[in-house]
């Protein structure tokens, strides 16, 4: 990959980033808001449409889930749909379920790998893909109180018209049956480190894990709504590190607050990270077979020495913007079966059409009985290039960029490395990322950077 600069098109949409609605829960994100969302929801797919709306509804473990799901399931019952429960479950449960059981819509509550104090609100269509911006559209013009495109106020649904709410918590376990199934072989003899990063996962990975005949090993199995993602989770990976080396484990894997991401750690001890997740499924799918066309789906963030190690094994990689939404579209358009991030969103569009860290890691134990041997021998001729990320809090985005993108190109052109800048679509802060050859030129570079970005939020 070339040495550039990429610069992320900043999403100027007033709520909704690169992954749903996400914020501080009763301040940035409120019941009211998510009242909204429903209540546009079970019009847009039912009365506006000529029938009744059918959305299922998932959440994780945070306090603040259990208000948003009522107040979502509100507004799409007082919009004249029908909303299904499937209560604590996964993200990409609900996509399964979404696009499985003929649902018009799909909502997870979650602020994925956030702390427990923010949350989120992620919405995919019939197809168990990520909502239309069209659709998205319609939702923020709501929330600001614009009625125009709804010719007035959305009616309120009355008598035999009212939706209901319906308990679904078979979904979730119809989910948890398509997980097992998708394994051709069993694990027992295998000890299995799960960091469930006392999320969504936590009533779905053992499960999954003790079927298939695995001897596992929990963490960040005991939410108590205050501590998702509280060191813990593919985010802090350190805790996963330890239970592997200090249990003797055969390898572990980490999932975040949703179950949409999963980061692996060998037996011993060794981050494995989205990156190396990819070229490992990469060359395992292609020696099967079932690589179609030999390409694979990365971003701008992915390391460089991934793009050269999967052409070295002939394998084309097409590089997209950041998000799984932003991967899955470029599968789409490539027919590309795989694709991914170095955060761990892995999509594997045979089964699913979202990341899965379950699915994820069902994969790579799959090549690990397979070819029986560690997961670090199948890291075989993958060769990193030095990076170095770091994530600038602010406040005001664009004025943190300012005057980021001439710097960054002058850096680059400077000490040969290849940097990436960018707005995160999910959280408050600035991305930055360099990489090259020498890691000590790739921390000077971004050094300089972060003390751009920071002083341009100290100016008012």
């Amino acid at each position: 990959m070339r040495c550039r600069a990429f610069f992320g098109r900043y999403k100027t949409s007033k709520y909704f980033g690169t992954d749903g609605f996400r914020g501080e829960a009763g301040v940035t994100i409120t019941a009211v808001q998510a009242f909204k969302c429903g209540r546009v929801l079970g019009w847009y797919f039912g009365a506006n449409m000529g029938k009744k709306c059918r959305a299922v509804i998932g959440k994780d473990t945070r306090l603040s889930s259990y208000t948003l799901e009522y107040a979502l399931a509100a507004g799409v019952t007082c919009s004249g749909g029908d909303a299904y429960i499937l209560h604590v479950t996964t993200t990409p449960s609900v996509s399964y379920i979404a696009r499985c059981d003929g649902f018009d819509c799909g909502v997870m509550i979650s602020a994925s790998h956030n702390g427990y104090r923010d949350n989120g609100i992620k919405l995919f269509n019939s197809q168990g893909e990520k909502l239309s911006g069209g659709v998205i559209s319609l939702i923020e013009r709501y929330l600001d109180g614009d009625l125009q495109p709804f010719g007035g106020d959305i009616p309120l649904a009355a008598g035999k018209d009212v939706g209901r709410t319906v308990d679904y918590i078979s979904g979730r376990n119809r989910y948890t049956g398509h997980l097992i199934s998708l394994s051709t072989c069993s694990y027992k003899g295998y000890k299995i480190g799960l960091d469930c990063a006392n999320g969504s996962a936590f009533n779905i990975a053992r499960s999954v894990f003790d079927a298939l005949g695995a001897k596992t090993y929990i963490i960040g199995g005991e939410p108590d709504g205050t501590n998702i993602n509280g060191g813990v989770g593919s985010t802090h990976i350190g805790a996963l590190r330890k239970l592997v080396i200090e249990n003797s484990l055969d390898l572990g894997f980490a999932f975040d607050g949703d179950a949409d991401r999963c980061i692996a750690v060998d037996s011993r001890g060794e981050v494995v990270t989205g990156d190396e997740i990819l070229y490992i499924c990469a060359v395992f799918l292609k020696n099967r077979g079932e690589l179609i066309d030999n390409k694979t789906v990365c971003t701008v963030m992915s390391n460089g020495g991934l793009i050269s190690s999967l052409k070295n094994m002939g394998i084309d990689a097409e590089i997209c913007g950041v998000g799984d939404g932003n991967v899955c579209a470029a599968m789409r358009e490539t027919g590309a079966v795989l694709g991914g991030e170095r955060s761990g969103h892995i999509v594997f569009s045979k089964y699913e059409t979202t990341g899965d860290g379950l699915l994820t890691a069902i994969m790579l134990m799959e090549a690990v009985i397979a070819q029986n041997c560690n997961l670090y021998q199948l890291l075989k001729g993958y060769r990193p290039l030095g990076q170095i990320n770091c994530s600038i809090p602010c406040t005001d985005k664009l004025r943190a960029m300012r005057g980021v993108a001439e710097l960054a190109g002058g850096l680059e052109k400077e000490y040969g490395v290849r940097i990436v800048v960018r707005p995160s679509g999910t959280e408050p802060m600035i991305r930055l990322m360099a990489e090259g050859e020498n890691p000590a030129d790739c921390e000077r570079a971004v050094k300089i950077l972060s003390d751009r970005v920071t002083d341009n939020c100290k100016e008012y």
